[in-house]
């Protein structure tokens, strides 16, 4: 079920079930969780991409790994307010999230998202290598946690 806004969301999960954020790339997915009280978000995984079968066998693993109740999924629009190839790639991420799990779902305006993480990434020093490692997951994270503030 596709929901407009975060804040009901909550309203379609049990007290002690989380929110996982996604970061949908090309080529990676990168994964964040909420708290069961639903205000922090934390990076937890980026996932290669393969074949959708086995990304959501992965994220099935997750799932019941951290009791997740619901998905917050970034979705890159463009500067301008428009969405192009990028946006309707991440639209049908969700649709394929809805044909494999039974879990209400959002989208969250990702824009700048990764520009961000990478700037705060660079002022911590982190090495090119480091920064690729973690930057999708960081992505989802900052994702997630646009959604849980505004929620509150």
């Amino acid at each position: 079920m596709l929901l407009g806004n975060p804040s009901h969301l909550k309203h379609f999960i049990a007290l002690d079930q989380r929110l996982m954020g996604f970061d949908p790339g090309t080529k990676t997915i990168g994964i964040a969780i909420s708290d069961k009280g639903l205000k922090i978000a934390s990076p937890i995984e980026t996932i290669k991409r393969k074949k959708f079968k086995d990304d959501a066998a992965r994220i099935r693993e997750l799932i019941e790994e951290h009791t997740i109740g619901g998905f917050v999924i970034g979705l890159p629009i463009n500067m301008d307010g428009s969405e192009g190839p990028r946006a309707q790639s991440c639209r049908q991420f969700q649709k394929n999230l809805e044909e494999q799990f039974d879990l209400p779902a959002c989208f969250w305006d990702e824009r700048l998202s990764t520009a961000a993480v990478t700037r705060t990434l660079l002022e911590a020093d982190a090495s090119r290598k480091r920064r690729a490692e973690v930057v999708d997951k960081m992505a989802a994270s900052f994702i997630l946690q646009g959604a849980l503030d505004s929620m509150q």
